[in-house]
């Protein structure tokens, strides 16, 4: 159970006697004999409440209220008073601590005091905690591309996955954004302050695989000049993202068994064991069933990688995204080739959204910057129609309602007469193709401005 109450009192016996009513009541409490003890237990994820004297030696009931405005102004602080100090504790109040009790008090008294400071506590933090989550999905929406169901069923596995201190498996084909999931579940953790490494396991010789992964000692073989810090204890406190998981050779399998299972690693010509705390993020094209299955991956690696696992759908299985991220990369395309972009015509549109793209987003950034350059891209003027008529005509009105909503900047009366809509029937085809209005507005304009 998390300390719900920290008392702070210089006298042995009332600290005994608070603890122990307050215990009875069913409430943890921690207690400190000074503001020096308290002060490095609390932060803004305190979860609790204050209960101080306000005569101690060294700080009083004011002085640790100004510290609180520098930790967290609305962590609760209840005052305890003798009767010369009821004129302080009412200043005190007057700059924000939450109660006072005058001595001699009731147990009942504190208690109530105590309870009614923890439900304010708590409405805070989950206030925090709901702010926090928008604030992260706004930031991921922006990053995640596509309003498409499979991804918005993929960023809310990323946001739920993102703060579980659990390693994860991400699945997925070429191209189709495992790395950007796995760097968005390390930028949305905890860990997000640390390190980030990623290493392509396919890209390493199997002869420095070792050295590569968990580092060397000097002289551990030949050429080996000096200590080298590995890919492992380089991410220590952070997240290691391994690529191509299933090249691994079966040696260092082992090996990476063991760091996982035991938090330590030996540098390779070295007995020494070095502590490592990592979350590992790891991706493979196959399936790593079929690959133990034939004896290419360990079975007991697997569970430990395979804690969660999250799925990056394929862009043709999310035609309805294809507009929207072909409009998004090329307009990176052409900022970054300082030109202004083409305009797309319908039957360029119509190729893009009968194409299968066997190489996914990356196939679709590479068409954006030759559609900039002004070169055919490969493979798209002759693709077949791999889609039902239906579908297309899907995919065809969901761009028409993009551009219009684009070049209207979001004015909604303007885009009605634009595409001679009702408001009803654009209303429902925006929510069908999950076009939100906000994403059109000009900088500096509130959704709920009028249109």
């Amino acid at each position: 159970m998390s300390t719900e109450v920290l008392f702070i009192d210089d006298e042995a016996a009332i600290r005994q006697a608070v603890r122990q009513w307050l215990e009875l009541s069913g409430v943890s409490v921690r207690v400190c004999a000074g503001v020096a003890e308290a002060l490095p237990l609390l932060g803004r994820d305190f979860p609790g409440v204050l209960v101080s004297d306000v005569r101690m030696p060294g700080c009083d009931g004011l002085q640790l209220l100004e510290r609180l405005a520098d930790i967290d102004r609305e962590l609760p602080l209840i005052l305890v008073t003798g009767h010369g100090d009821v004129s302080m504790a009412v200043q005190a109040m007057q700059r924000g601590a939450y109660d006072f009790i005058e001595k001699p008090f009731s147990p009942e008294r504190l208690l109530d005091s105590v309870r009614r400071a923890l439900d304010t506590r708590r409405l805070v933090m989950e206030n925090r905690q709901l702010r926090a989550q928008v604030a992260r999905k706004g930031q991921l929406d922006s990053l995640l591309l596509g309003a498409s169901p499979a991804m918005v069923q993929l960023r809310q596995q990323v946001l739920e996955l993102a703060g579980a201190p659990v390693n994860v498996l991400i699945r997925g084909e070429t191209g189709s954004g495992k790395e950007l999931v796995a760097r968005s579940l390390h930028d949305f953790s905890p860990r997000a302050g640390r390190e980030f490494v990623a290493l392509n396991c396919a890209a390493i010789p199997e002869s420095i695989f070792e050295s590569e992964l968990f580092g060397h000692e000097s002289g551990a073989f030949t050429g080996a000049q000096g200590k080298r810090i590995g890919r492992i204890e380089h991410a220590d406190g952070g997240s290691l993202f391994l690529d191509e998981i299933e090249s691994m050779p079966l040696a260092q399998q082992v090996k990476l068994l063991r760091v996982i299972q035991e938090q330590s690693l030996e540098r390779l010509g070295s007995n020494r064991s070095i502590r490592v705390d990592v979350r590992v993020i790891s991706a493979a094209k196959p399936d790593l069933h079929d690959e133990v299955r034939a004896g290419r991956f360990r079975e007991d690696l697997l569970y430990r990688l395979n804690v969660a696992e999250i799925e990056v759908p394929p862009l043709r299985a999310r035609r309805e995204d294809i507009p929207l991220l072909f409009d998004h990369y090329t307009r990176q395309a052409a900022e970054r080739h300082g030109r202004a972009a083409p305009p797309l015509q319908p039957a360029d549109m119509a190729r893009l959204l009968a194409h299968d793209w066997p190489g996914n987003v990356r196939e679709l950034i590479n068409a954006a910057e030759r559609h900039v350059l002004g070169l055919a891209s490969p493979g798209l003027a002759r693709a077949p129609v791999s889609q039902s008529l239906a579908a297309q005509m899907e995919a065809f009105e969901a761009q028409c309602l993009h551009q219009a909503l684009q070049r209207c900047q979001g004015n909604i009366a303007e885009v009605m007469a634009l595409l001679q809509l009702p408001r009803r029937t654009l209303n429902e085809k925006m929510q069908r193709h999950g076009l939100q209005r906000s994403r059109y507005l000009p900088a500096g304009v509130s959704d709920s401005e009028p249109e």
